[in-house]
């Protein structure tokens, strides 16, 4: 049997309350330094590892709904008490993230159910919405991991337990502990297998209040293209695929085939999205994207002028939100280019608009009146306009995210480590600088931002569309 080094990698929940949207998997070392590690709880049926972080994801919805059982009666576990996902709370609770080790094989739903005393209807669901991985060997715990937690580890991963199983005849250890989803309720898991349970999902009520065929541009046998709201997913997230927009605009076209996604804007960004209807068009598109074949407009309502013309800045290369960006060339970061097209003054939105949708002004010194930019992406970054108008001084309205720590800037100019008029004079000073920035910024938008993908095509222009006019069109003070 081939067995390489144990590879590195536990986890889904995150510092600050955000979560990553990416393979969890990769994302170990933040889990190390900034979740609490409780104990594994050993009996007949499990080795449990739990993760719960003490942070909270808020998500605000357009109108009321009623909360799920589990939001209303505790638990003797101190967990409120489960019953189904359906129907969707209107704020996301606080994350809770459990690792098990299978001790004796069967059925993964009544495992799940067995060892974290979950109701079956309810475990049901969260399989159902893809919150439930499996790993054929336990991934190695992080190094704040107790000794406890270590021997345990150890002793499922032994060589002399792991050649015995013939699941894992002919595959590394890095390959043995490749996380998969579970997709059947009855599925087998053997002894040893590694299962990693997101027993509260992200949560995107907004799904449930659209009229999704009103949100259709265009179908071809190819492609769906949609206007997508803001506050929802558009393919999921890593423990939520079910409230999505793949899923639901399928649902509304009456496909048998789920809608696959070609590329992603941001949960709290509006616009043009292209989710293929077969894989084989699907590898187009990307292709596509690669060959610079694409092209996307935004419009972007921002706090402040934009001057017309191309924005340089380079990003930290680092997955974490909120993205640093700089002036300044820096070895290893990425180019981000966007040029501004347009730059008229609008109205603010007003305060029934942004009720609507959740906008908040963060006190933003000038409220008179507002900034629509029309803007040709030029590089495809995450967060790139978001970033790079907030390190002009001019951040979206409403962008939590970036807004905060724009006026910060400007009330203290040297705060933002990378910003224009930065102050450390070492390594050690910008460290800390870089750690105190992510302590203080970085929340989610509840809902909407002034951000909408507002066109989008490709082969020379062969392929056009565009969305709707931008939610702060409809309240304009």
């Amino acid at each position: 049997m081939k067995m390489g080094s144990a590879s590195a990698g536990l986890v889904s929940i995150f510092s600050n309350g955000y979560r990553s949207l990416g393979a969890p998997v990769s994302s170990w070392r933040t889990l190390a330094s900034s979740s609490l590690y409780k104990h594994y709880k050993r009996n007949s049926k499990s080795a449990v590892l739990s993760c719960l972080s003490s942070s909270k994801i808020e998500l605000a919805c357009l109108s009321s709904k009623v909360d799920v059982a589990q939001t209303t009666t505790s638990s003797v576990s101190g967990y409120h008490k489960y019953d189904r996902l359906l129907p969707c709370p209107s704020e996301n609770g606080p994350p809770r993230v459990e690792h098990l080790v299978v001790s004796e094989g069967g059925p993964v739903l009544e495992y799940i159910c067995k060892s974290l005393d979950l109701p079956p209807l309810f475990v049901a669901d969260l399989i159902h919405f893809g919150a439930v991985y499996y790993a054929l060997v336990c991934p190695q715990p992080p190094p704040s991991a107790t000794p406890e937690q270590i021997r345990i580890f150890k002793e499922v991963t032994a060589p002399s337990v792991l050649s015995k199983r013939t699941s894992i005849k002919g595959k590394t250890v890095r390959e043995a502990q490749k996380t998969f989803r579970i997709t059947h309720l009855g599925q087998f898991v053997e002894a040893g297998t590694y299962l990693r349970v997101h027993v509260h999902p992200k949560r995107f009520p907004r799904c449930y209040e659209i009229d999704w065929k009103s949100r259709i541009i265009a179908v071809t046998d190819s492609y769906v293209v949609l206007d997508k709201p803001a506050g929802t997913s558009v393919g999921g997230t890593s423990d939520n695929i079910e409230e999505s927009c793949a899923t639901f605009a399928s649902r509304a076209l009456g496909f048998s085939t789920p809608l696959k996604t070609t590329h992603q804007i941001d949960n709290c960004t509006e616009g043009c999205v292209v989710l293929a209807r077969t894989k084989e068009y699907c590898s187009i598109f990307h292709g596509k994207i690669r060959e610079k074949k694409v092209k996307k407009l935004y419009l972007a309502l921002t706090a402040a002028p934009v001057p017309i013309g191309i924005i340089t800045h380079y990003m930290r290369p680092i997955n974490v939100a909120p993205r640093l960006v700089s002036e300044d060339f820096i070895k290893g970061w990425y180019s981000c280019k966007l040029e501004v097209m347009e730059c008229k003054e609008v109205p603010w939105p007003d305060p029934v608009i942004q009720q609507k949708y959740c906008i908040e002004d963060f006190e933003w010194p000038s409220k008179d009146r507002a900034y629509e930019c029309k803007i040709n992406l030029l590089t495809g970054r995450t967060h790139q306009v978001r970033a790079q108008l907030a390190a002009c001084g001019a951040p979206i309205v409403g962008d939590s995210m970036y807004m905060p720590a724009a006026i910060a800037e400007m009330a203290n100019p040297g705060l933002n480590p990378f910003g224009k008029y930065k102050k450390y004079t070492t390594e050690s000073d910008k460290e800390m600088a870089v750690t105190k920035w992510f302590a203080r910024f970085g929340k989610e938008p509840k809902v909407a931002i002034g951000l909408q993908a507002c066109q989008i095509s490709w082969d020379d222009g062969e392929h056009f569309y565009e969305a709707r006019s931008p939610w702060w069109r409809s309240g304009m003070a």
